[in-house]
């Protein structure tokens, strides 16, 4: 079954084409000052929108959210948490960096949320982030010494986990030791309630060679950014890079969306958002055909090339993605709380008519 996954947003949303106008979740400009005749505090807070979009995520038939990394926005892992205490069947990715603290730390935290989720809980590394915003954090490693890293890190963090279950001892470990570059673990794993649980499916991404060596080695699914000339090329070295360690990774591809009823209507959508940023050029240079367009960065978005169609048109386009081997979607859109009510009840039973259709049967005892 095809697993599609919305993109929570991390610094605000709004209806706004500039992302720095949004002002839901207490981001954006001040509200303007009003009277009112209700002086009482507000109950809605900054954290009640992302609430609403999660409830509307998994009401809407989602099998996932994104809790994305972001510097300057929410932090993901507390966002991840809230996610899957609110939910009961939606599966929950954070997104983190490496640096974010040692392996065994994080594996710990994401043990309790396992625990407490029925095993709800992805990992995404952010492994490729900005140098200067890496040292802004303390973080010396740069280049393609942050994937060696990266591995270690999920080495080390496999190594203490212990999906069978093992009896309390005190601090006695499971004898798992580790000597590398980045970390040094001596008599690590977990037991007691912190052992039984599933190990989060780690998701990274990235197209450069030691990105799809660490996907191959490491990865359970490898999510893509989409190309001009497409990614299946990219696709077809990580499928050999996997084989070459006897393993398979599953296709993910990252996309943002304006679906509407006709494709007249959401084209209006793109060009109003586009004339709204006063940018050079029209919103139609940058289309490239197929329901393509390259111009989501714009907006804010964290992809560039996503699709715009109507219903139908997207649909298409996602089942001809599905034929090419993608089998994850992270979709996303601006208001997220109304796009994802438009994607779930128009577009999803359309992309995915056999795992989202009810048969007569279903129906009837529904």
């Amino acid at each position: 079954m095809t697993e599609f996954v919305w993109r929570l947003p991390s610094r605000g949303d709004g209806r706004r084409a500039d992302p720095g106008l949004r002002g839901r979740g207490g981001f954006g400009p001040s509200a303007p000052p009003r009277e009112t005749t209700d002086v009482r505090p507000g109950r809605f807070g900054p954290f009640d929108d992302l609430a609403q979009i999660v409830d509307a995520a998994e009401l809407n038939g989602f099998d996932g959210v994104l809790a994305p990394y972001d510097p300057l926005g929410e932090e993901s892992w507390i966002v991840a948490a809230a996610a899957l205490r609110a939910t009961r069947y939606t599966r929950v990715t954070v997104e983190f960096q490496p640096a974010f603290g040692t392996p065994v730390y994080a594996a710990k935290i994401s043990a309790t949320l396992q625990r407490h989720s029925a095993g709800r809980l992805n990992w995404r590394l952010a492994v490729d982030t900005d140098d200067a915003e890496a040292r802004t954090r303390g973080d010396r490693v740069t280049g393609d010494e942050r994937y060696d890293r990266a591995a270690e890190f999920l080495t080390v963090a496999r190594g203490v986990w212990n999906e069978n279950e093992v009896g309390a001892a005190g601090f006695v470990g499971t004898g798992f030791d580790y000597a590398g570059r980045h970390y040094d673990v001596i008599d690590g794993g977990f037991r007691g309630i912190l052992s039984g649980l599933a190990f989060p499916a780690v998701h990274l991404s990235g197209t450069s060679s030691a990105a799809l060596a660490l996907s191959a080695a490491h990865g359970d699914v490898h999510l893509f950014a989409e190309q001009p000339d497409g990614i299946a090329a990219v696709v077809t070295e990580l499928g050999e890079r996997a084989a070459a360690e006897s393993r398979r990774v599953r296709v993910g591809l990252e996309l943002p969306i304006i679906a509407r009823e006709t494709e007249a209507e959401a084209w209006a959508r793109v060009h109003r958002q586009w004339d709204e940023l006063d940018r050079p050029g029209t919103a139609a240079d940058h289309a490239l055909g197929d329901g393509r367009w390259a111009g989501f960065d714009a907006f804010g978005y964290d992809r560039r090339i996503g699709l715009v169609g109507s219903y139908e048109q997207v649909a298409q386009q996602l089942s001809a993605y599905q034929a090419a081997g993608v089998q994850t979607f992270v979709l996303s859109g601006h208001p997220t709380i109304e796009e994802i009510h438009r994607a779930g009840e128009h577009l999803l039973f359309l992309a995915d008519p056999a795992g989202r259709t009810l048969t007569t049967a279903q129906e009837l005892t529904a």
